[in-house]
């Protein structure tokens, strides 16, 4: 004996697939009902006639979608009234849909971290250049010390001589014209707005990262965390994945290779950014990689359940783990 329902009605089948009783909604009709009906109806919710179905008929099952009876069962059609409202109420629904995708976090972050991608991508592109045009007319400037600065120099620069004294160098033989100079303080103003631009950007990514991803935030940091939510296409999809495969996320390439061409294991994908992996001896990165990816899986599991947000404490419980096993590192080099 099956249940079978849909928004607007429920009905009990026997196993010769006959209609045994009908139950139809009589309540009032609209976009809004019936929206909010097809809203439980895809979550799995029973609506009320087939509960009430349920308690005369409690041996029942539920109809599943592999059962594919409506071919062999005459189940009650909605008239054309009712038709109109559930086609206003798709609409509806799509327009929802829309909204709501708009306003989820997970593809917010994901734009602003490609966002970000492509003005790092372009910034690093015109920093170099400004830096090889720069050491062109001031070859003997040392600028390691002003590297990060020196588009702010330049725009600051009247003239290439003021430059030339700041980095205490003499001038080269052949001066840049003007309008030359011109052009090297245009492109010095454009590395310093992609500059200005990256910052906003990596600022609002924290900010989100930190209200949609407390606890992994505070263990992995803003950045990585954003980072690792849109690699693993959502939060709720991120906190689903074994430790094992948060740890290698963002070394896809890596792992195929090793599939495909038996190439070594990656031991980490973007968590090696963070701090506690990438300064820590090479031998046992592989193991505090395993450990921080764990507890990785663990906090973005709490950020989509709604947990307990982790904080300070449970960031110091980690760096104790990640120096003791640095320790057991070198007390063994020292066997």
């Amino acid at each position: 004996m099956k249940l079978w329902q849909d928004w607007q009605a429920a009905a009990i089948i026997d196993e010769n697939f006959e209609v045994l009783e009908v139950e139809i909604y009589k309540g009032s009709l609209n976009k809004e009902i019936v929206a909010k009906r097809l809203r439980l109806l895809s979550s799995g919710v029973l609506l009320q006639e087939a509960k009430h179905l349920l308690q005369r008929y409690p041996e029942a099952e539920l109809v599943q979608p592999s059962d594919n009876i409506h071919e062999d069962v005459e189940l009650p059609f909605p008239n054309d009234e009712r038709m109109e409202i559930l086609d206003e109420a798709a609409l509806l629904l799509s327009k929802q849909d829309v909204d709501d995708s708009a306003s989820d976090p997970d593809r917010r972050l994901e734009h602003l971290i490609r966002a970000a991608e492509e003005i790092r991508s372009s910034w690093v592109l015109l920093e170099a250049r400004l830096t090889e045009w720069i050491v062109l007319l001031l070859p003997r400037a040392r600028m390691e010390s002003d590297r990060n600065r020196l588009a702010k120099l330049v725009i600051d620069s009247e003239k290439i001589s003021d430059l030339a004294e700041h980095f205490d160098v003499e001038l080269p033989p052949v001066l840049p014209k003007d309008t030359e100079w011109k052009v090297i303080k245009n492109w010095s103003e454009t590395v310093a707005s992609l500059e200005s631009q990256l910052a906003r950007i990596e600022s609002t990514i924290r900010e989100l990262s930190l209200e949609h991803l407390p606890s992994l935030s505070a263990i992995a940091g803003p950045l990585i965390a954003a980072k690792l939510c849109v690699a693993a296409h959502g939060r709720m999809r991120l906190a689903r994945l074994p430790a094992g495969t948060v740890q290698i996320l963002g070394a896809e390439k890596a792992f195929f290779s090793h599939l495909k061409l038996g190439t070594k294991t990656p031991k980490h994908g973007l968590i090696y950014s963070h701090v506690l992996i990438s300064r820590s001896p090479k031998p046992v990165r592989g193991r505090i990689s395993r450990m921080l990816a764990a507890r990785m899986s663990l906090a973005a599991r709490i950020d989509a359940f709604n947990g307990t947000p982790w904080g300070e404490e449970e960031l110091r419980l980690i760096e104790e783990r990640v120096e003791k096993i640095r320790q057991q590192y070198f007390d063994s080099k020292k066997r």
